[in-house]
């Protein structure tokens, strides 16, 4: 029998609120038994809520914290029917996008059809691999650009950066990494992988999420402060922050909340202009969100 994931904790009240306009752009959506769940999953969503509840529950995750705008991911758990997060976003409105799966050898109709479901990225999952390969995705770049989508990619910065460096450089379209990079955060920012994301941050050939640190160290989440920190001085225009809420598929991780988790963004980043450009003005601009 699978694993259940938990529900997250009630939302709590940041220290400080996310500003007008600021879009959490790293979340998922679950549901009770409405959408069917990938046979090959590691565990089933947390008992209890059905698909209006878990809305429910993540409009008041977004409301707490002061979000108005979002970005739903897609989750592995549904696997490459990505019914689920088409219909979150549809009945979250025009200030919400969504990222979903596609394969290899997706069709033209498949990509139009992600931009009339108000889609704006296709996502790979490098480290755990999926339904789209590196080679898979630089070959669909050009009918991405085509339609203004662009590719999101979760990677290990100490294992995977500079193998695909060059190829990254040479994309068409915005390259977007999850979680900082996913780096061993007991190497250092000094690490040769993640200096060469800071590298094709600076030149603007990658956005970057500041997300998910829960996944790679303990509350208050400090450790990653000097990673966070570099990525700011790199080029804070292309950055992005998200709470990777309800946060499925923890392994070792502990269950986080996510006002901590904006804490530890506001902790790094002190300055109101800089905090705006990331929550609020570089998703506007990357997701095309309507003024």
């Amino acid at each position: 029998m699978l694993p259940k994931a938990q529900m997250p904790p009630a939302p709590s009240a940041p220290e400080t609120p996310a500003p007008p306009g600021a879009c959490d752009a790293h979340v998922h959506l679950v549901a009770g038994n409405e959408f069917p769940l990938w046979e090959g999953r590691v565990e089933n969503p947390a008992p209890g809520p059905n698909f209006d509840g878990w809305l429910e529950l993540y409009t008041n995750h977004l409301k707490t914290l002061g979000f108005q705008r979002g970005l739903i991911v897609h989750s592995i758990l549904y696997g490459t029917d990505n019914s689920i997060t088409v219909e979150a976003v549809r009945r979250m409105g025009p200030h919400f996008k969504g990222v979903c799966l596609l394969p290899d050898d997706a069709s033209d109709a498949d990509l139009d059809q992600f931009t009339e479901d108000n889609l704006v990225a296709v996502r790979l999952n490098y480290v755990h691999g999926g339904v789209l390969s590196w080679e898979g995705a630089k070959a669909l770049a050009p009918r991405l650009k085509a339609r203004d989508l662009h590719i999101q990619m979760l990677l290990n910065t100490h294992k995977h950066m500079d193998e695909i460096a060059d190829d990254i450089r040479a994309l068409p379209v915005p390259l977007v990494i999850d979680h900082i990079g996913w780096p061993d955060l007991s190497l250092g920012p000094q690490d040769p992988g993640f200096q060469t994301l800071l590298s094709l941050l600076a030149d603007g050939h990658v956005h970057v999420k500041l997300s998910a640190l829960y996944r790679l160290c303990d509350a208050p989440y400090e450790h990653a402060d000097p990673f966070i920190a570099a990525l700011v001085k790199a080029n804070s225009e292309h950055l992005l922050w998200g709470s990777d809420w309800p946060h499925l598929m923890l392994a070792d991780a502990k269950m986080p909340a996510a006002a901590t988790l904006l804490d530890a963004f506001h902790r790094v980043v002190t300055d109101t202009a800089t905090r705006t450009q990331i929550l609020t003005k570089t998703p506007a601009k990357l997701f095309g969100f309507p003024s």
